[in-house]
């Protein structure tokens, strides 16, 4: 370097040496339309979306959905539900005008092939919602619809009590020690209501409870829920046999 002459730099011919600032385009021509769509209007919605996503994945993990146990044919008494996002066709299903057909074909068909036409069918730029009035009325007459049929199914339902009555039943695969003192008291008092290895028939599964000797000893004579009282038949010293047979099962069903 001579003095007087400045400075001279040696770069990597790879590199630009001038880096072009994004400047977005002019959309002035095109009302509600100010900016990009990739990326940055596209980055909103994907920002906008993983808001959505976290706060939905944290309320399924505080309020987990209830699960049930699998479809029995033979129960007469069960209400089948269908999933939360059918509620409101099941709800308008329920309408004494509404036909089968007319509520589970017709009414569905239309909805969806507007939502499927729309795009070819208003081909206008405006995107401010009061400057078309009859996209923005059809959309939130459909919102409202699906929000109050949906609220209209889920209240006329007791969820917490139809996920207990029907909650799965645990499955373990235990021996039944049918040489054990009890098993003889089980199988003369609660084989036809449990079943012969304890898998529940008629009445609930006896494995997978959580109760001590005593407190089955106290259900055998008293009964809970829809067991009714005096189900066992037998001496004090059978039943204390019978409690700790059912005890053992599920001591053996835990390890």
């Amino acid at each position: 370097m001579k003095k007087g002459k400045g400075m001279k730099f040696v770069g990597d011919s790879r590199i630009s040496a001038d880096k072009e600032r994004f400047i977005p385009k002019d959309y002035s021509e095109y009302p509600g339309k100010t900016e990009a769509f990739w990326p940055n209007f596209l980055l909103k919605e994907w920002l906008v979306g993983a808001v959505f996503l976290v706060g939905f994945l944290c309320l399924a993990v505080a309020h987990p959905a209830p699960l049930e146990g699998p479809a029995d044919p033979t129960d007469a008494s069960y209400l089948p539900l269908p999933d939360w996002y059918f509620l409101f066709l099941y709800q308008f299903l329920k309408y004494d005008f509404v036909t089968t057909v007319y509520g589970a074909v017709i009414v569905p068909g239309i909805a969806f092939g507007a939502l499927f036409l729309a795009p070819f069918l208003d081909r206008g730029k405006e995107r401010r919602p009061h400057k078309r009035p009859i996209a923005t009325s059809l959309m939130l007459l459909g919102i409202i619809s699906v929000f109050w049929l949906t609220y209209e199914a889920a209240a006329a339902v007791d969820w917490e009590e139809k996920a207990e009555e029907n909650k799965p039943e645990p499955t373990s695969e235990v021996e039944i020690d049918t040489e054990h003192p009890g098993y003889a008291a089980y199988e003369n008092s609660c084989l036809s209501c449990h079943g012969g290895e304890l898998e529940g028939t008629a009445g609930p599964s006896l494995i997978g409870i959580d109760y001590s000797a005593e407190e089955i000893e106290e259900i055998a004579i008293d009964g809970i829920g829809d067991m009714p009282p005096g189900q066992f038949d037998g001496t004090d010293e059978e039943l204390q046999q019978l409690a700790e047979f059912i005890v053992s099962v599920n001591e053996q069903a835990e390890d």
